[in-house]
C-alpha cells in the first residue's frame, strides 16, 4: 500500500543538508546537544520523543522513537503510558480552549 508517508525517506533524513548544509549542521548539532545525557536520561528523552511524536503526529519520529525506545530499554507498556500521556494532554489543550469558545459566547450574548 502506497502512503503519502514513505518509510525509506526516514534513512534520508540526514542528507537535509543538500540544499542548505550550514543549517542542517547547526540543527543536527542542536539536535544532537539535546539528546545528550543530562538532566534527564536518554531513554527518558526518548520516551518524550516517542509521546511528542505523536501529538505532532510525526510518522518518521514515531517510527525512529519507536525503534529508539526499544533500543534503550523501554517496555511496550511504558511506551503506550507516553502515548496516553501526549493524547491526554493533547485532549486537554483542545479543551481548554473551549473557554475562549465560552468567553466569546458570553461576550456576544451580553
Amino acid at each position: 500500500m502506497e502512503t503519502y508517508y514513505d518509510p525509506a525517506d526516514l534513512k534520508k533524513f540526514g542528507t537535509i543538508g543538500e540544499f542548505q548544509k550550514e543549517f542542517a549542521d547547526r540543527f543536527f548539532a542542536y539536535y544532537g546537544a539535546v539528546f545528550a545525557e543530562g538532566a534527564l536520561t536518554a531513554r527518558e528523552k526518548s520516551l518524550i520523543a516517542l509521546a511528542v511524536a505523536h501529538a505532532v503526529p510525526c510518522p518518521y519520529c514515531i517510527d525512529a522513537y519507536t525503534a529508539d525506545t526499544l533500543e534503550k530499554g523501554c517496555t511496550e507498556q511504558e511506551m503506550m503510558e507516553a502515548v496516553h500521556v501526549a493524547a491526554a494532554i493533547r485532549g486537554g489543550a483542545t479543551l481548554v480552549h473551549g473557554v475562549q469558545m465560552m468567553n466569546k459566547v458570553k461576550e456576544l450574548s451580553m
